[in-house]
């Protein structure tokens, strides 16, 4: 038996590549095809989960650490054990009965806008940051495409988030700026890209590891929306140190079985404030004694995110896009 990491996940294969450093496909064993149950982070503070069955698009994910029967041949092996996740990205999947992860053990979320082509939506941005939040994974807001906006664009994008303490850097994948910052803030951890098509994911990993001569396509001219160009998620070891995630670009954010009372634990600048309303039961629309409505007037609370909390809680289900 041999320890390692899934380096790659895509249609029922799977690349592990073993604690010694071999690189091997592996299938995997019958009995773990079946829906999983993992605990939950031990860091969840902000409520009590029951353990229960979720059903998964795919038992493994890359990032998930697993142990090996490597074969006969030395060439292949069968994946016998998964070991519990610490963390994990997930979404809703399309068929929206089942949920599917992007990847395991993570340590950071790197949400990838353009600055331009296509504009940054900040309201899309706000559900890649709830999807973090509540996976409890520290996210990086990389605004892309510098080359295309000027400085005031830049910082007009970044202020309000980091004002509620997100950081924010801007890059560009065409001339280099924000690389060398961007590989330091790398070094030694997993990390995933997530963000839309066509802010340039793809183009920035070959910029942060030249040589890695990953698929690229341009925006679309009528739709603005980028193309599809990652249909298998894998697992990049980095040559400076550190793993980063590449994985298929994801217009629309759907939300797993996160409950529209705990939507405000995953804005930073609400959760402090809650249990401090004058009721209990207090939506945070008009209800007099609200502390949620208090720091908005106050200006502690933009007026944009506010909405932004709104909308994602007052649909019926957590999972349409803006």
């Amino acid at each position: 038996m041999s320890s390692g990491v899934v380096v790659r996940a895509g249609r029922g294969l799977y690349t592990v590549q073993t604690d010694t450093g071999r690189v091997l496909p592996c299938g995997l064993r019958g009995n773990l095809k079946k829906n999983l149950t993992y605990p939950e982070s031990a860091n969840v503070h902000h409520r009590v989960e029951k353990a229960k069955k979720r059903r998964e698009t795919n038992p493994l994910a890359i990032g998930d650490r697993v142990e090996i029967e490597v074969d006969e041949t030395g060439m292949s092996g069968v994946i016998e054990t998964i070991v519990p996740r610490t963390s994990a990205l997930t979404r809703r999947s399309g068929n929206e009965r089942e949920r599917q992860t992007i990847v395991a053990n993570l340590d950071l979320a790197i949400v990838t806008f353009a600055l331009r082509d296509p504009q940054v939506d900040p309201w899309k941005l706000d559900r890649f940051l709830v999807l973090a939040e509540d996976a409890e994974v520290k996210a990086l807001i990389v605004l892309n495409k510098t080359e295309l906006a000027d400085p005031a664009e830049l910082e007009n994008a970044a202020s309000e988030y980091r004002r509620i303490g997100y950081e924010v850097m801007g890059t560009s994948a065409k001339t280099g700026a924000g690389i060398e910052a961007l590989r330091e803030r790398l070094k030694g951890k997993i990390a995933a890209f997530c963000g839309p098509s066509g802010v340039g994911k793809s183009s920035l990993l070959n910029a942060l590891q030249p040589g890695l001569k990953l698929k690229t396509a341009e925006v679309g001219d009528v739709t603005h929306l980028g193309r599809h160009t990652t249909v298998a998620a894998e697992l990049i070891p980095l040559n400076f140190g550190g793993w980063l995630a590449d994985t298929p670009g994801l217009r629309q954010v759907e939300f797993w079985d996160l409950p529209l009372e705990d939507v405000a634990f995953c804005f930073p600048e609400i959760e402090p404030l809650i249990g401090k309303c004058k009721f209990n039961d207090c939506r945070h629309r008009s209800e007099p004694g609200c502390a949620i409505l208090a720091a908005k007037e106050r200006g502690d609370i933009s007026e944009r995110r506010y909405l932004s909390y709104i909308q994602m809680t007052e649909l019926p289900t957590v999972g349409s896009a803006h």
